[in-house]
């Protein structure tokens, strides 16, 4: 009493002291040891687990700890856990008794206060300063947590043998479920498991590690947490022999959030996914059957991707072959790799046309050879129809025409559309890609296809819901978390719609009725006339050089984008859409299931317009056939048809006569459909009911020079081309072909460079030449003496070319 009377201020400063001491002896994160990635679908199922930095199979801290696990660890590590203030003064007597007793430490006074301490410090030698020091910090957590935090934290990191460390990754190891799942026998097995290091191996002392846990479960019977026959049945249950492998379901979504979200500290480690995990078993095994046989052809990788329409999310995320050799790269995610798209724009294109009135859904485009500066598409089958319908540039998939389409439209104006609706991979200029952008000249991924064509399908879906209006953000990137998950608008969040869209229901609805025809591998033409038939909006497409094989479907639920090829971009013949890529997509529509369901037709966005049923334009005044089609309402805008002209008869019906040579009272007139030149030479061998006219009468012809110029046209070259020609492997140049076409198939074409004869040709009007570098014209002239001449360059260098 004296001291403290003496020395006041001296004893409170040390009272001060201790007490700051004593408030910051505990670090303000105890655990610091790196975790495990994991990812668990969106019912809570396990995907997978990346092992942590240290080697550890450690889940993130889980805030939460099962009643049975938390029974069955009290009971034996801590009865009084829930009294304590950290310290079990009667545990600690317990344990010097016993142990002065053995002459050896045979029981320890721990609570599981301390050993969460002890765990987080790393576990130091056990001397008697140690131990003191964790009762001073013991007293000190239980001040900062809760009962409930402090066993949590525990739970999260106690060892449970080998490299596995917490409940929630022991639980999955050894039980292959989450702890909330597990039985009593398992909960007990996995509490005895810490306390003992000699048990901490299932494959050693298994008879002593079920004597521990019948024991405990014994204790918790006695302690009413489970009756007698629950007791007795747990006591029968088997130990697992080893620990399990954990679940790759989805090993490239797991690389993939761990990359996105872990390493960038926007998540803690444990991610909850919008994926389906039976869907996700269903698609890889569906990858593993074709991978038996797309093998066959050296074809080594495959990717599926599945998308919820209504939310975006993805509900399978299949990024490679699941059990492809090591050699062939199965650990890259082609879901997200940009590769050379194919044709797998096209539907794009023409959704952008309709929904900015620049044609009706079946207006008619050219289908005849055509050269574009230095660029010459071919079909596939390597055949022309002179001219096609436009659904049927979708349906058949045609690349003449379909560049014929984006150079009406634009390819500035196409990449912004691209842009807008979801293509990241869009990173140069327009004019870099050029007219081979709806070709392959640019690269797309499965991740932006999902969404692109994920977008148009909920922009259709919801029109109805919507009144006509549109949610902005229906063309939106894919999700593939839980949390972020979105549904319709509903309530007020409908004030956020707007009119405008980048494509219109209209449009889009004609684009997947296009797609609808497209013909299935291995089915009959007729599919829509089997009952059991998936109604499916889908399209391939092949990259240059038989490098990737697309196919993506849409359904009122679903998209599924497909991808095959090889990872390192090796081509393989035989590697295109239909065959490779397709049977998969309809593989994995099967099991979708999606039936019949289709998207209600947009009535509010389509207008009853009166349609040529030959070209597919506006009707006008001279059109022999007129239909009515719905179309969209920005159709009132395009061409009226340019194809049906009145003509002059004779009295008989047989010829062409014009005023020059008859008199109007002696004529009669009719209304034909007529084609240019090139386009009607292709068209009516297709078409036999394609009538071409009549020639002119001879007393009428003298003054036809003008018109007969319309019956033949110079394909190629176009006029001011610049032409290179290269240079062959032997070193000699190769050489031009100059093409021409003439309604009449059986008259002679005479031709003629820089005003010099140099043959003639019937039927098939092709000339091969080799002029020298510099300025050339080239002449043509049919039997009737109409002439064409064209001026063109040839160039000594491929850099000159324009």
């Amino acid at each position: 009493m004296r001291t403290l009377k003496k020395h006041p201020k001296k004893i409170l400063a040390c009272f001060l002291l201790c007490s700051i001491v004593y408030y910051y002896c505990l670090p303000q994160k105890l655990f610091q040891d790196p975790v495990s990635t994991v990812l668990f679908d969106k019912k809570g199922a396990l995907l997978g687990a990346k092992i942590a930095t240290d080697g550890q199979w450690r889940f993130p801290h889980n805030d939460s700890v099962p009643d049975k696990f938390k029974q069955a660890i009290i009971a034996f590590e801590d009865k009084r856990f829930e009294d304590h203030w950290g310290v079990d003064i009667w545990a600690i007597l317990r344990a010097i008794r016993l142990n002065t007793q053995q002459g050896r430490r045979v029981s320890g006074g721990s609570t599981i206060t301390m050993q969460t301490l002890r765990m987080a410090r790393k576990n130091p030698q056990r001397t008697l300063v140690e131990k003191v020091k964790e009762a001073i910090l013991a007293t000190r957590l239980e001040w900062s947590y809760s009962k409930e935090k402090i066993l949590a934290m525990y739970a999260s990191n106690a060892p449970f043998g080998g490299n596995v460390v917490g409940l929630d990754a022991a639980a999955w190891k050894y039980f292959g479920r989450s702890a909330a799942q597990l039985s009593w026998a398992e909960s007990c097995m996995l509490a005895v498991l810490p306390n003992s290091p000699s048990l901490i191996h299932l494959g050693r002392n298994r008879t002593k590690l079920k004597k521990k846990r019948d024991w405990l479960l014994s204790k918790l019977c006695a302690n009413g947490a489970m009756d007698s026959i629950t007791c007795q049945l747990a006591q029968l249950e088997r130990l697992p022999d080893k620990p399990k492998p954990l679940p790759r379901w989805s090993p490239h979504l797991l690389e993939r959030v761990h990359q996105e979200l872990v390493l960038s500290q926007q998540h803690k480690g444990i991610i909850h996914s919008t994926i389906d995990l039976n869907l996700q078993v269903q698609v890889n095994e569906i990858l593993d059957r074709h991978y038996q046989v797309l093998k066959s052809n050296e074809i080594y990788n495959a990717a599926a991707l599945v998308v919820d329409v209504a939310t975006g999310d993805v509900i399978a995320y299949a990024g490679n072959v699941p059990h492809a050799a090591q050699e062939h790269s199965p650990a890259v995610d082609i879901i997200t790799a940009p590769r050379s798209s194919g044709s797998i724009l096209k539907p794009f294109l023409y959704a952008a046309m309709l929904h900015d009135g620049e044609m009706t859904s079946q207006t008619l485009l050219p289908d005849i050879p055509s050269h574009f500066g230095g660029y010459t598409p071919k079909n596939y089958d390597k055949s022309y129809s002179g001219a096609v319908q436009a659904n049927q540039v979708i349906t058949r998939s045609l690349n003449i025409p379909s560049v014929h389409m984006l150079k009406r439209y634009g390819m500035m104006r196409f990449a912004d559309k691209l842009r807008r609706i979801g293509m990241t991979t869009l990173t140069h200029s327009a004019k870099h890609y050029g007219l081979t952008l709806i070709l392959g000249g640019a690269e797309t991924s499965l991740w932006d296809l999902g969404a692109m064509y994920g977008g148009m399908a909920r922009n259709l879906a919801n029109s109805y819901t919507y009144n006509g209006l549109y949610d902005s953000n229906n063309f939106r990137a894919l999700n593939y978390l839980k949390e972020n998950s979105q549904g319709v608008l509903k309530g007020e969040e409908q004030n956020k719609l707007q009119k405008n869209t980048p494509l219109s229901a209209g449009a889009i609805w004609h684009t997947f009725q296009a797609m609808q025809e497209v013909v299935r591998p291995n089915e009959e033409v007729f599919w829509k006339s089997f009952p059991s038939a998936h109604r499916v909006a889908w399209k391939t497409g092949t990259s240059f050089g038989f490098r990737d094989a697309w196919a993506v479907g849409c359904t009122p639920k679903y998209v599924v984008a497909v991808w095959a090829g090889n990872a390192d971009g090796e081509g393989r013949p035989g590697l295109v859409g239909v065959h490779a890529a397709a049977p998969i997509l309809f593989d994995i529509f099967h099991v979708l299931n999606p039936g019949r369901l289709w998207f209600e037709k947009p009535h509010d966005d389509l207008v009853d317009l009166a349609v040529c049923a030959h070209s597919g334009h506006i009707a006008s005044e001279y059109c022999t056939n007129v239909i009515r089609r719905a179309e969209p309402k920005v159709a009132t805008k395009s061409k009226v048809c340019p194809y049906h002209k009145r003509i002059h008869l004779s009295k008989d019906g047989n010829y062409q006569v014009h005023s020059d040579c008859v008199s109007p009272m002696d004529m009669q007139h009719a209304n034909y459909f007529v084609l240019p030149p090139t386009q009607s030479w292709y068209y009516r061998k297709k078409h036999p009911s394609y009538k071409i006219l009549p020639e002119y009468r001879s007393d009428c012809k003298n003054s036809l020079a003008s018109h007969q110029k319309k019956q033949m046209a110079l394909v190629y070259p176009e006029a001011n081309m610049k032409i290179y020609v290269p240079t062959n492997l032997d070193e000699t140049k190769s050489r031009t072909v100059f093409e021409a076409k003439h309604t009449n198939a059986s008259t002679q074409i005479f031709w003629h460079l820089d005003n010099v004869y140099i043959g003639q040709t019937q039927e098939l009007h092709y000339m091969e030449l080799n002029p020298e570098a510099g300025m050339h014209t080239i002449t043509i002239v049919d039997e009737d003496g109409s002439a064409i001449s064209r001026q063109f360059e040839i160039i000594a260098s491929e850099d000159e070319e324009s």
